[in-house]
C-alpha cells in the first residue's frame, strides 16, 4: 500500500476554510478534494483515492458523474440556467418528470422539484398536512431527514443537531427496530414486532389520536443514525397499522433511493408502496436537486401554497436527466452488478467480522452498508475511539469512508465501481480495521 503524502497545500487550505467558514461536520481526516472520475478521487496534492463515500451518496454513476451527465451541463450552461421553473413553464423538466415516472409505482407522478433532501422533506411534510388536514407527524429515534426546521423536527439522529434550535413541530418519535441494539433488550427471534406494538400502546393511544396524525416519516434504511436495516416484514406490518388509521407514510429515499439497493426505490425490496417519496443526493447526477412524489389521488394543492425560487433548475435537471436515461438504459445489468457487488462486500466484511474482536455487525443491501464497530463483541460497547482510528488509517492508505451513527462505518461506493477496485479498497480497510484491532492489546 503507498500511503499518501501530506503537504504544506493541504493544511494551508485547511487553515484558511477554519477562518472563514462556519463549523459544518467536516471529517476528523485532512482531505481536500481536487477533481476525479469513475472510482477515484483526487486531493490537491495530487493524491488518488478510491472512493467508498459517493461523497455522500451523491455520486452513483462515478465521482464527478459519467460524461454524459458532464456534456448535458456543459450544453445547458450555454442555454439557459435558471428558468424560475414554479412561475413559468419549460420543457426541460418535464421531460425529466416524465421519464422519472416510468420508475415510479402505479398510480404516482405528482412532483415537486426543489433543492436538497430537506427542502424535498419539508414540502412532503407540507403536503401531508394539506392532504389530510392532520397535524402530528411520526418519525423515529436516529433518524435524519435534513436540517431546516420542519425538517429538523423529525430528525433525531444526534443531540447536537438538535440543541439550541426548539421549539419544534409536532413530531412524536418512536424507537426504529435496531435489532442489533434492541431498545427493548429482545433478541430478534422473539421481538414479534415489538416496536409496532410500542407505537401502538403507547403515541397513538397515550399522546396523540390517530385520527390527528398526517404522516409517519420513514428512512427504509437508516442513514446517518448507523446505516440501520429493518428486519423482514416490518415496514408491511407498519404500512397496515398507518393504512387503518388514515396515516400517510412518507418514504426519505434521499441516501437509499436510486438503485443504491439495486431496486429504484430501497423500499420496493420489502414489496411495500409509500404515499410521499422524497427523494435527493444521486437523483441530481452531482448537481443540487430535490423531488417529492406523491400519490395522484391525494390530489393537488392551491397555487402559491408552496413553491421554491431555484426549484428545476435547468442545469440541475439536465443532470438529472442525463443520470435518469443512463439509469434506464442499463436497469437490468445495474440491477444484477449492484447486489453481486453488494453480496461480494458482504462475505468479505463477515470474514472481517469473524477474523476481528471489534466488529460487531455487518448489515446492509446492494450498496448500501454498514460496519459497526465495538470494543469487544460480548458487551456491545460502540467502538468510538477505534472508528476513528480505521478512518484515519484508511485515508492515510488511500481510501475515502465516511461515519454514520455512534460507531458505524458506512460503505456506499459509487454504483458503477469495478469489483478490483472494490476490493483494492476492501484490503485497505482490513489492513486499517487490524490497525485499530491491534490497538486494544
Amino acid at each position: 500500500m503507498i500511503k499518501i503524502k501530506m503537504t504544506k497545500k493541504i493544511y494551508d487550505v485547511i487553515n484558511r476554510d477554519k477562518k472563514i467558514f462556519i463549523n459544518t461536520t467536516r471529517e476528523s481526516y485532512p482531505f481536500v478534494a481536487h477533481h476525479g472520475d469513475g472510482d477515484f478521487v483526487y486531493d490537491i496534492a495530487g493524491n488518488r483515492f478510491i472512493d467508498f463515500s459517493s461523497f455522500i451518496a451523491v455520486y452513483a454513476l462515478g465521482v464527478n458523474g459519467n460524461k454524459a451527465i458532464r456534456n448535458a451541463i456543459k450544453r445547458q450552461a450555454d442555454l439557459l440556467s435558471h428558468a424560475a421553473f414554479t412561475d413559468y413553464y419549460s420543457e426541460l423538466p418535464v421531460k425529466f418528470g416524465e421519464l422519472l415516472q416510468e420508475f415510479l409505482p402505479k398510480g404516482f407522478g405528482r412532483l415537486f422539484l426543489s433543492n436538497s433532501g430537506t427542502e424535498a422533506n419539508e414540502a412532503a411534510l407540507k403536503f401531508a398536512k394539506l392532504f389530510t388536514n392532520r397535524v402530528y407527524t411520526i418519525a423515529y429515534y436516529n433518524s435524519f431527514h435534513g436540517r431546516t426546521s420542519g425538517s429538523l423536527s423529525m430528525t433525531s439522529s444526534r443531540l447536537v443537531q438538535r440543541e439550541h434550535f426548539g421549539p419544534f413541530i409536532g413530531v412524536v418519535h418512536v424507537p426504529f427496530p435496531y435489532c442489533y441494539r434492541c431498545p427493548f433488550g429482545l433478541e430478534p427471534e422473539s421481538c414479534g414486532f415489538a416496536c409496532i406494538d410500542y407505537i401502538k400502546k403507547y403515541p397513538l393511544s397515550k399522546e396523540i389520536d390517530p385520527k390527528e396524525v398526517n404522516s409517519f416519516f420513514i428512512e427504509p434504511i437508516q442513514g446517518e443514525g448507523g446505516y440501520v436495516v429493518p428486519p423482514k416484514g416490518y415496514f408491511k406490518e407498519l404500512k397496515k397499522l398507518l393504512d387503518d388509521n388514515g396515516i400517510l407514510l412518507v418514504d426519505d429515499e434521499v441516501q437509499a433511493g436510486y438503485m443504491r439497493t439495486g431496486k429504484f426505490f430501497a423500499l420496493d425490496n420489502v414489496g411495500v408502496t409509500a404515499d410521499i417519496y422524497t427523494m435527493a443526493k444521486a437523483v441530481g447526477g452531482g448537481l443540487p436537486l430535490g423531488v417529492t412524489i406523491t400519490r395522484s389521488s391525494l390530489g393537488n394543492i392551491e397555487p402559491g401554497a408552496h413553491a421554491t425560487t431555484f426549484g428545476g433548475n435547468h442545469i440541475s435537471v439536465a443532470a438529472a436527466y442525463a443520470s435518469l436515461k443512463y439509469i434506464k438504459r442499463n436497469k437490468k445489468n445495474l440491477e444484477k452488478a449492484i447486489l453481486e457487488k453488494g453480496r461480494h462486500i458482504m462475505k468479505r466484511l463477515n470474514e472481517m467480522k469473524d477474523r476481528y474482536e471489534i466488529v460487531g455487525d455487518v448489515r446492509g443491501i446492494g450498496l448500501m452498508i454498514g460496519i459497526e464497530l465495538v470494543k469487544e463483541k460480548k458487551s456491545k460497547e460502540p467502538g468510538v475511539k477505534e472508528r476513528e482510528i480505521v478512518l484515519n488509517e484508511a485515508f492515510r492508505n488511500g481510501l475515502l469512508l465516511l461515519p454514520a451513527g455512534t460507531s458505524t462505518i458506512r460503505i456506499v461506493p459509487p454504483l458503477t465501481a469495478k469489483i478490483a477496485n472494490i476490493d483494492k479498497g476492501l484490503d485497505i480497510l482490513e489492513q486499517a480495521i487490524r490497525v485499530a484491532n491491534g490497538s486494544k492489546k
